[in-house]
């Protein structure tokens, strides 16, 4: 009998973890991401304005974080808008239409 109520308050509290994981992913996280900060519309020639993008390697594969900032206005972007650059990226990671964004970034080139 106890071992049957053990195991009932036990899966109670694992389901109530992945109702809360689950509602922190949909209101995005807060990140530090580390890789090469590029330009959306020169290096990627994905948008029609100068925006920017950091890929990341994680694991075999490179995922992209697309940069919800000023675009070509940002005071870094002269640096990346040619050439990739290292970066660090800090924000809230959210992803919209089936792309992983960063909002309010806080960019720092290395």
């Amino acid at each position: 009998m106890r071992s049957l109520l053990a195991l009932a308050v036990g899966l109670m509290a694992l389901s109530f973890s992945v109702v809360a994981l689950a509602e922190d992913a949909k209101k995005g996280e807060t990140k530090k991401l580390e890789g090469k900060l590029t330009c959306t519309k020169c290096a990627l020639q994905e948008t029609d304005k100068c925006g920017h993008a950091l890929k990341v390697k994680e694991g075999d594969k490179e995922v992209i974080y697309y940069l919800d900032d000023k675009g070509g206005a940002e005071k870094y972007h002269g640096k990346v808008c040619k050439e990739d650059h290292d970066a660090t990226v800090e924000g809230k990671v959210v992803e919209k239409d089936k792309k992983h964004h960063v909002e309010s970034p806080k960019v720092t080139l290395k």
